[in-house]
């Protein structure tokens, strides 16, 4: 696949998006932040209860009833606080249920409206699988990242200043101690993150890798079977797990050299704030509930830095998952409506190429120079042998590509100064290969025309005839057809799409070898539908088949992206050009006895069931699929 040059994603564009959706809920996290931070202040306030407790225990308040009672109140105040803490968490609690839930779901429609309006060039460079798990990766990035912020940054800064309050009152030189401990705590994690970041990074990255590779065979499972290549998946597969593993075994081996050094600084800070205490206990300066106060507060905020290191790994994850997305989000749409752009008016539905170019990745030429005009209600063929440039027109004139240089009209109007919807809603397409959605018939073959009723959709599947199997399905149009419509033969899936083109019924139609996957009773059948859809359209077929394309009103022969040929069937077989040739190889040249060059070339194609060098043909005349010759 060809690689796509992203713009450049830096952290404060993944600030941007999530403030955004910040700004979206405010009320909620307004709410949020406010419990939150009570939460936090309350937790403060307990352990000075326990300083209490203990203090009354060790000294007393006189008789032994007098003691009960002071410890009895201290913990129905202590119960209080806690009842306090429960209230507070239960609001934070259903407010960031209500705002993840809300915002991961903004994100994922922000990243799919997006994402689904880049351009056929963009999907053909990419593979679902990654472009899939990218896309839910974003959505779980910001939600693990507001998780992070909401239960453990905003926390962690509320104890952190609380508690160097709360022990500067009583010991500023304690207090100075755990601030400074929490601070060189801080700074190192962050500058050991902010090294391990480019391994989080290469971590991301080769997991989406891993995630195409696996898609794309998985994709191909038939071919992979059919041409034996389980070993050569199974190899290529393995060696992009072992680049992962690679790249995550790194990751985790930094994550542990971190634990390790906090780990380190925790039981220093202990040591250090018990033996400064013990001092001033020996000069009897403070008091046995104190220690409780300390070690409350130590353990505490242990626990928050402790944790500290594994938030920073996942806000640098989350920042490299959501970084993938927003490149695609940052990148701009290739194909799109310019400012101003204009409803596509289809009065007639004359086509007009002119002195068009186009080129893939500006090296391989495929159309220079072009010119072509169809006139309103003509039906035009194009043929050529592969490369030729037939199926790139049909792409530029749908807008999946636009021209390096030239105009495209339909009436006289440029189809760059034309919206893509109106453009497209103008435009009906039977493709060679049908791919239709996991979802039933009757929703496939609504696509067409999303308003239209169960009535017009059946009357267009009969039309297709494609009620002559739906009629057969246990659940009939309800029936779902698979991914890509995979529980479909090919046959089956091209009715759907002429059935598709039939309840859109535009005024421009484009059939791209649209009877290709028929057997010759289906073709036979078919062709009515077509004629019916054809009628008083402007028609661009494309055609490998030449024996369907006899009726045309202009076929147009291309060679190498020019015209080289244009006329009526009977005009092209009299000039003994190249259509002549390919029309000889595909009919006449397969009859045996050579003939007369003065016979009817018109009539050149065999009767039903005739044999040319020993082959069978179809009732058609063509020879069968194995035996056509590509063009």
């Amino acid at each position: 696949m060809d690689k796509i040059d992203y713009p450049k994603v830096t952290l404060k564009d993944v600030a941007a998006i999530f403030a955004k959706v910040l700004r979206s809920y405010r009320g909620l996290v307004a709410i949020l932040f406010a419990s939150i931070v009570a939460v936090g202040i309350v937790e403060l306030a307990a352990p000075l209860l326990y300083k209490e407790f203990f203090d009354v225990l060790a000294t007393g308040t006189g008789t032994a009833e007098d003691t009960a009672s002071a410890l009895l109140r201290i913990i129905v105040y202590v119960l209080g606080l806690n009842a306090i803490i429960w209230a507070f968490y239960r609001i934070a609690t259903f407010a960031d249920n209500r705002f993840l839930t809300q915002s991961t779901a903004m994100l994922r429609e922000m990243a799919f409206d997006h994402l689904i309006r880049h351009s056929y060039s963009f999907f053909t460079s990419n593979f679902t699988g990654s472009l899939v798990q990218r896309g839910n990766r974003f959505a779980r990035a910001f939600d693990r990242l507001a998780d992070k912020f909401i239960w453990n940054i905003i926390p962690l800064l509320i104890k952190i200043a609380g508690i160097g309050i709360v022990l500067f009152v009583f010991k500023p030189l304690i207090a100075f101690v755990m601030i400074g401990w929490a601070l060189l705590f801080l700074v190192f994690n962050y500058a050991v993150s902010l090294w391990k970041l480019e391994y989080d990074i290469r971590t991301a990255a080769s997991d989406s890798r891993t995630t195409g590779v696996l898609s794309d065979a998985i994709t191909n499972h038939t071919s992979v079977h059919l041409f034996t290549g389980i070993p050569h998946e199974q190899r290529v597969f393995r060696e992009a797990t072992a680049a992962q593993a690679k790249t995550h075994r790194e990751s985790l081996d930094l994550s542990a050299y971190v634990e390790a050094g906090q780990a380190l600084l925790i039981f220093v800070i202990e040591f250090f704030v018990f033996y400064v205490a013990i001092r001033y206990f020996e000069d009897g300066l403070i008091s046995i509930g104190f220690f409780v106060l300390m070690q409350a507060y130590i353990i505490g905020l242990g626990h928050r830095l402790w944790d500290f290191s594994r938030v920073i790994r996942d806000l640098y994850e989350s920042y490299a998952d959501a970084k993938e997305m927003i490149e695609i989000m940052a990148l701009p749409h290739e194909i799109r409506d310019l400012r101003g752009a204009k409803e596509l008016a289809v009065l007639c539905g004359e086509i007009e190429f002119r002195d068009v170019v186009f080129s893939f990745h500006r090296t391989r030429e495929v159309l220079s120079s072009f010119n072509l005009k169809i006139t309103a209600g003509e039906k035009v063929a194009l043929v050529g042998p592969s490369g030729a440039g037939k199926s790139t027109i049909t792409k530029l004139l749908l807008r999946l590509h636009d021209p390096a240089d030239g105009k495209i009209y339909i009436d006289g109007q440029e189809l760059k100064y034309a919206t893509l919807d109106s453009l497209r809603r103008a435009i009906g397409l039977v493709p060679q290969d049908t791919v239709l959605f996991h979802r039933t018939l009757l929703e496939n073959i609504r696509y067409g025309r999303e308003s239209a009723t169960d009535e017009e959709v059946m009357r267009a599947a009969s039309l297709a005839h494609c009620d002559e199997f739906i009629r057969k399905l246990p659940q009939g149009y309800g029936t779902f057809v698979g991914e890509r419509g995979v529980k479909l033969s090919g046959g089956e899936r091209q009715r759907v799409a002429i059935a598709r083109a039939l309840l859109k019924n535009p005024p421009i139609l484009i059939l791209d070898e649209a009877t290709s996957s028929l057997d010759s009773h289906s073709e036979t059948l078919i062709q009515d539908a077509l004629e019916t859809l054809m009628r008083g359209k402007t028609v661009i077929v494309i055609a490998h088949r030449l024996s369907t394309i006899r009726k045309m009103d202009r076929i147009v022969v291309l060679e190498a992206g020019k015209i080289i040929e244009e006329g009526t069937h009977a005009a092209l077989l009299k000039k003994n050009g190249l259509y002549a040739k390919l029309w000889k190889l595909q009919a006449g040249g397969f009859v045996g006895g050579g003939g007369s060059k003065d016979e009817d070339e018109t009539d050149a194609t065999p009767p039903p069931q005739e044999k040319a060098n020993g082959k069978p043909r179809d009732p058609a005349g063509q020879p069968f699929a194995s035996d056509r010759t590509e063009l």
